[in-house]
């Protein structure tokens, strides 16, 4: 019988720790505090990632691969390349509240650190490419505006999320499609 990957494991519950500490904390958030939430010591927590900048990448790398996960999902079983993008972008596992909270958090990051910098810029460069890509498909006379417009809507579907407590987000894809396909 295989071992299990303990470091694997222990990784794991650092970066589901991390996203939800930053998403209660913010950037306050302390290493010995995401460790304390893991279940483990400040000093194992610093073996895996090394300090706080290592396990907050750690935990957007872990945002952004579920959401890539979700946007492959969503392509795979679906002719509509644009309501699937836009789909994942607010699909429940990427809009639970600490999530959309670490996003936030992430955006402000990248004001000040080059790690969220690099990490916020490919999320952009293939959000927008995919956009252009499924708008240009159904013939769309302004991909790339339309693409840009798409995008800006989704971040600001983040940003009623966190302002409104019952915000729907799947009438929020419906109101992007219809904006864009108008």
């Amino acid at each position: 019988m295989a071992r299990p990957d303990s470091e694997g494991i222990r990784r794991k519950a650092l970066v589901n720790a991390a996203i939800a500490q930053v998403g209660t904390s913010g950037l306050d958030v302390t290493v010995a505090a995401i460790a304390r939430q893991a279940g483990m010591s400040p000093a194992l927590a610093h073996h895996y990632f090394g300090g706080k900048a290592q396990m907050l990448e750690g935990a957007m790398r872990q945002i952004l691969a579920d959401y890539s996960s979700a946007v492959r999902e969503g392509l795979s079983g679906s002719g509509d390349r644009l309501a699937s993008i836009v789909s994942a972008s607010v699909a429940p596992e990427n809009f639970r509240p600490l999530t959309v909270a670490a996003w936030l958090v992430f955006y402000v990051e990248a004001q000040r650190s080059d790690w969220a910098r690099r990490l916020l810029r490919i999320y952009q460069l293939r959000l927008r490419s995919n956009l252009r890509h499924a708008l240009r498909s159904e013939g769309h006379p302004r991909a790339a505006e339309a693409a840009e417009t798409v995008a800006a809507l989704i971040d600001g579907t983040y940003l009623r999320a966190v302002t409104e407590p019952r915000f729907d987000g799947r009438a929020a894809v419906a109101r992007i499609l219809a904006a864009v396909r108008a």
